[in-house]
């Protein structure tokens, strides 16, 4: 890749400096630099290249941060696998869900065995989970053969934060509460060849009372737009065919620029890239969701069919107290709107079930809004407590079994409706970019639709990467398999 090749040779024209540079790019491919020295002495040491695994929990967000601590690594000389026995592994934690962080603590478990039996592994923990004190504290105590921590403002430091462990020998915590920075131009190893994902924004200002992700992730930070379609075109001219544009609230990019942007704006900047064929975009709140947005996507040739808009409640006394800035009325209005303007859009969802308060009028409003609505598929969410937000400091919290029954009977809808929904398109004949072989048949591979749904059809790996037509033969309740035409 041509941007390889430039980040290669910054990072070997850095190795001449004696110290590192002001620019917080290039400072950390100086650290990339140092790095290498310590990990070519360990490939010699261990007489083979030494190996990282970097786990990813949580979200699309995480993923893309995931890519690139992955890059870096690269750059530093280590051989990426998928195996915990590595030499350094890495967990990009989640925390939105209080199961998230036991999941990390049941691991950490086995990697200390790992450690006791390879004195080289390296352990850091990074993600939203490390933004929270008490999990910090827990850490110092309870696993000191973690190396190092760091949360979400500062992953850009990720090369620097390796130098020093390799220098200290000592656990290396570094985390910031709020940052207003943003760094460009760092290495980034993406999962796929055809398709990224592309931050916009980073951080939240909604502070919904049961949602912890302004508290780890910060305010909201927009990048610059130039910069945004940079790396787009870069993209593009290295084969990739989709994008998603990333953030927590991608309807409020752009609001705190110096020259302010509106998000419908971007996306008609982005649809100008020469080689994006996919645009895609997440997570949009209902609250900011304008007529401009609307009438782009009505318009675009490039923008897929899906729009995942989160409603949690159907209630509208407990969208008031969830901070959600909207009511069921305008909720199902909003939802009129984008069918009627774009008829053939798949809409998506997330819904919160047994949030503080909860009655049983509360929950069979939100069985109204998904009847009306008729969600192609929906997240489904059992309310999880999380420490340091409004609603968990709620005394009505709601009986556990209570919980399960509304859970099922919700479940129960959204799939009923999902599975009438999806047989609309057979016999058609769509576009659907080609994803991978079939995990189960390698005759078939699997490919997916603008409206995110996943289609199997006869068909070899060199298809991958390509959009292709396909004859839609036969639903099979949330997939469909075709034929190539």
């Amino acid at each position: 890749m041509i941007l390889d090749k430039q980040i290669e040779e910054k990072i070997l024209k850095m190795q001449d400096l004696q110290s590192p540079p002001e620019d917080e790019t290039l400072r950390q491919y100086y650290f990339i630099g140092k790095c290498r020295e310590y990990v070519n002495m360990l490939k010699d040491e261990l007489k083979r290249t030494p190996t990282a695994d970097v786990v990813t929990f949580g979200c699309q967000m995480n993923a893309r941060d995931s890519e690139k601590i992955i890059g870096i690594l690269e750059k530093m000389g280590f051989e990426i696998i998928e195996d915990e026995n590595a030499d350094f592994v890495i967990y990009n934690t989640c925390t939105v869900r209080e199961n998230a962080n036991l999941k990390v603590y049941g691991r950490l478990g086995s990697l200390k065995k790992m450690k006791q039996k390879n004195p080289h592994k390296i352990i850091a923990l990074c993600g939203c989970m490390m933004q929270e004190q008490e999990v910090i504290e827990k850490i110092r105590s309870s696993y000191k053969f973690v190396n190092i921590v760091f949360g979400t403002h500062n992953i850009f430091k990720f090369a620097q934060l390796v130098y020093e462990q390799f220098k200290s020998q000592s656990m290396i915590i570094d985390i910031w509460k709020d940052t207003d920075k943003i760094v460009e131009n760092l290495p980034s190893e993406r999962k796929y060849s055809f398709k990224a994902g592309v931050n916009i924004m980073f951080g939240c200002n909604n502070f919904c009372s049961y949602c912890i992700v302004p508290y780890v992730r910060g305010r909201e930070r927009s990048r610059k737009p130039e910069d945004i379609i940079k790396e787009i075109e870069n993209l593009a001219k290295d084969g990739v065919v989709e994008i998603m544009l990333l953030g927590q609230n991608v309807n409020s990019y752009g609001k705190n620029l110096e020259n302010p942007i509106s998000f419908a704006q971007l996306l008609t900047m982005v649809e100008k890239v020469d080689g994006i064929e996919r645009i895609r975009f997440m997570t949009s709140h209902p609250k900011d969701l304008s007529d401009d947005l609307i009438e782009v996507m009505k318009n675009s040739k490039k923008i897929c069919n899906h729009l995942h808009l989160p409603v949690q409640s159907g209630s509208s006394r407990l969208l008031k107290d969830m901070n959600r800035h909207y009511d069921k009325e305008t909720y199902l209005a909003l939802a009129d709107k984008i069918k009627k303007e774009i008829p053939d859009i798949s809409l998506t969802t997330d819904i919160i079930v047994g949030y503080p308060g909860e009655t049983e009028q509360d929950f069979l409003d939100t069985m109204d809004v998904v009847e009306k609505v008729r969600y192609d598929s929906a997240f489904t969410f059992i309310y999880s407590k999380r420490t340091g937000t409004p609603a968990a400091k709620r005394d009505d919290q709601i009986p556990e079994d209570v919980i399960k029954d509304r859970f099922n009977r919700l479940l129960k809808s959204v799939q009923e409706i999902s599975a009438q929904n999806a047989g609309r398109f057979e016999g058609m004949t769509v576009k659907v970019l080609v994803e991978d072989v079939n995990e189960k048949d390698s005759s078939l591979v699997t490919g997916r639709m603008s409206n995110n749904m996943l289609v199997h059809f006869e068909g070899c790996k060199e298809l991958i990467g390509s959009i292709v037509d396909v004859k839609l033969n036969e639903c099979c309740g949330f997939y469909y398999m075709g034929q190539m035409v």
